[in-house]
């Protein structure tokens, strides 16, 4: 039987090799080629991007089940620089080695830890960039719920929100809070943006909870917590 400072050296040991460069590089590397056998089919990109090009910010928002789908296509926009908000757990760290590779800037905190520090540098980068992505039901969920930062974040940068939405003909899906899906190789996933979401500035927290309560009544049907 393992001794318990053997057990937390073995713990460090483990966090050590798991977060290194040479393992995050692995990891990148892994996810785009087990993604390029993906048949993407990309839907209604264009008028988020037109949006950008004419001034506006846009903020592209997700559920944590769905994110795994979108890391090798969104490598195509980091020449915008975009910020991402990632907690600072230790599956955020593997993340944001893996975010730092896509070409996208972590802002590390959630709810739980770091979270306004966070979003403050998520506002500046977004003024900034123009570009960001935020997962709406955070690194722990409930599954299916938006939290606050979101809307907090869209209206303190002046931007639009875009849902994005992934859906996969064959995937697995993982016995976690979100039931995260992974596609199958060789899957056929759409990655579909949602319409612009313009938000007005909001005047109370009445106002507050009505915007978040509507990004969640739009986005709620996209989610795939009962796989069919």
């Amino acid at each position: 039987m393992l001794s318990k400072p053997f057990k937390i050296l073995l713990k460090k040991w483990k966090f050590q090799i798991i977060t290194s460069r040479p393992f995050v590089w692995f990891l990148y590397h892994f996810i785009r080629t087990y993604s390029s056998t993906f048949r993407l089919t990309i839907e209604n990109e264009g008028a988020w991007r037109t949006h950008i090009s004419e001034g506006g910010r846009v903020l592209l928002c997700t559920w944590h089940q769905q994110f795994f789908s979108l890391i090798r296509h969104f490598k195509k926009y980091s020449h915008l620089r975009p910020g991402l908000m990632i907690s600072r757990s230790f599956d955020g760290d593997i993340i944001a080695g893996v975010a730092k590779r896509t070409g996208w800037y972590a802002m590390r905190g959630s709810s739980s830890k770091g979270g306004r520090e966070a979003l403050g540098d998520m506002i500046m980068k977004l003024k900034e960039t123009s570009l960001a992505a935020h997962i709406v039901d955070g690194p722990r969920g409930p599954a299916g719920i938006v939290k606050a930062g979101v809307v907090r974040l869209a209206n303190a940068a002046g931007s639009v929100i875009v849902p994005v939405y992934v859906g996969a003909d064959r995937a697995w899906y993982f016995q976690s809070w979100d039931r995260f899906m992974l596609p199958k190789p060789f899957a056929r996933v759409t990655i579909r943006f949602d319409d612009i979401i313009p938000w007005k500035p909001m005047e109370n927290e009445d106002e507050f909870e009505i915007q978040r309560t509507a990004l969640e009544n739009i986005m709620s049907p996209s989610t795939h917590l009962i796989p069919t």
